[in-house]
């Protein structure tokens, strides 16, 4: 694959992506507010508590889906297609004993979750949400899992993010009109189940039309994807960072206080997401140069690292002076719990920071395969987590499980930092220490400066309107100082990017 096409799927990545993050924000604000007033704050954290739960039988999934990308890189960036349908195979044959078993925990939840879920819901309800959410992954399975993975390989996952984000509109649309015409919430999240359908039918149609060469049948290649085993650990390190909170504050707090979590951690989630999408968005390209020009990789991995950095302590800058005002305005009128806290911000933030942070280092982590070699490091992240939340909870309640994660992510992210770049790259980690250093001063500096500016934030417009000034001010401020502070990072970014605009002005110019 060459140079100018990953650029160009990289661009189509972004753009599409961006566009999918926007729709997501729009109905992410819209949806919420609905569940809330129509059906209260235990219903939204019921459905917020449901999906986390399924992120942990998402593990039958996660090793051989990292493990299946890591090793299909090299192949597609050689044009290897036998190659390619081997690893293919190994992969279907182990997605479909990992369906059945996926299968039987969407059934045990269905019954289980109602009795061990503190809530004022009726059996019913409790098990057909737990089983219209979980039975799309069944789906996922059987059917379009192994051949997502093969789009995302080779630079093509604009396509699954249209497909995500059309069906995401009819399924967003449809739930509004069922909720506004008095449907109970059964009714509504079995349009996620339709949403899967739909899902399948459309990769069904691409693949068979575009990868008619894709051959299952060929002897699979399971060395090729051996270490998934190695990569669940990973995985599992992740999803416990992200997904424990909530599964510990259903078990030892209440719905109520979940909504609370969940309220926070989607509107500041934005932005992680943001930043992830872009990075997925080329990560395809940056996994192929590692696997063919190692040299050239470091330049990107330089380039990449301090644009995300950049842009995640700029945005989350602005997020904190924004957050509590669009709260007290998007829950007014909710009586049931109290959704503001000047004190959850900050601890959110710094979640979400310490963990956008390590995305270029976990990365290169990946391309390079080290996934046994760091295995007992995110063991041992886990336990931090785990054993810091489930003691502090007690005592402090949501702002315990917060504090556990923080710890975890202290932990962990030096670890990933200083590992990547002296066991991979062969440097200092200084490179890295130094971008967060710059950056966080920043982040302090426009936090102080923000509190002697008292702008009119009492209605929705002009919360959007004062955001949008703050951002075309300080994300350009961010940016100038880091590139200022890196002038070869700089030169590497012009580097990519001036021919590709003197190539456009020159064919506009003929």
């Amino acid at each position: 694959m060459t140079d100018t096409t990953n650029k160009k799927q990289s661009v189509y990545n972004i753009l599409f992506s961006a566009f999918g993050q926007i729709v997501t924000i729009a109905f992410g604000v819209i949806l919420p507010k609905l569940f809330i007033v129509s059906f209260g704050s235990e219903v939204n954290g019921l459905l917020s508590s449901v999906t986390q739960a399924f992120v942990y039988v998402n593990l039958l999934e996660a090793g051989v889906g990292t493990a299946t990308l890591q090793a299909l890189y090299g192949p597609v960036a050689r044009k290897e297609q036998q190659n390619v349908n081997q690893i293919l195979a190994a992969t279907h044959h182990y997605y479909k004993k990992a369906g059945m078993w996926y299968l039987l925990a969407v059934v045990a939840l269905s019954f289980g979750y109602p009795l061990v879920v503190k809530s004022e819901l009726d059996f019913v309800t409790v098990a057909a949400v737990v089983f219209l959410s979980g039975i799309g992954g069944v789906i996922n399975f059987f059917f379009q899992g192994k051949y997502r993975l093969i789009l995302q390989a080779e630079g093509k996952g604009y396509i699954v993010t249209n497909l995500t984000t059309i069906t995401f509109v009819i399924t967003s649309i449809l739930k509004i009109v069922l909720i506004t015409a008095g449907f109970n919430v059964i009714f509504v999240q079995a349009m996620f189940f339709l949403t899967s359908l739909l899902q399948m039918l459309y990769i069904a149609i691409y693949i068979k039309r575009h990868y008619k060469w894709i051959d299952l049948k060929v002897k699979p290649d399971y060395d090729a994807i051996s270490q998934k085993n190695s990569v669940l650990v990973h995985q599992v390190s992740t999803l416990i960072f992200n997904n424990t909170d909530v599964l510990i504050l259903t078990l030892f707090c209440d719905l109520k206080v979940v909504s609370v979590y969940t309220m926070y951690r989607t509107i500041l989630g934005v932005i992680s997401t943001f930043t992830e999408t872009i990075g997925n968005s080329i990560q395809f390209a940056l996994g192929q140069t590692y696997n063919v020009d190692k040299e050239r990789y470091t330049r990107l991995h330089d380039a990449y690292e301090l644009c995300n950095i950049t842009l995640i302590f700029a945005l989350y800058s602005i997020a904190y002076i924004f957050i509590l005002p669009f709260l007290r305005l998007y829950t007014a009128g909710v009586e049931d719990i109290n959704y503001i806290d000047k004190y959850l911000p900050i601890l959110f933030i710094a979640t979400f920071l310490l963990s956008g942070v390590r995305f270029a280092s976990n990365a290169v982590i990946t391309f390079a395969g080290h996934f046994r070699k760091t295995q007992w490091r995110s063991m041992l992240e886990s336990f931090i987590n785990l054993a810091v939340s489930l003691v502090a909870v007690h005592y402090l309640g949501i702002y315990g499980v917060l504090i556990g994660t923080v710890c975890a992510l202290l932990y962990r992210t030096n670890d990933m930092v200083i590992y990547s770049n002296r066991v991979i790259l062969k440097r200092s980690p200084w490179h890295t220490y130094r971008r967060w250093i710059v950056n966080l001063l920043l982040l302090f500096a426009t936090v102080f400066a923000s509190s002697f500016l008292h702008p009119n934030l009492n209605g929705y417009f002009h919360i959007v309107l004062y955001a949008a000034l703050y951002t075309a001010v300080i994300v350009p401020l961010f940016f100038l100082v880091s590139f200022a502070t890196e002038p070869k990072v700089f030169k590497t970014i012009t580097d990519l990017i001036l021919p590709k605009v003197k190539n456009r002005l020159k064919k506009s110019a003929d």
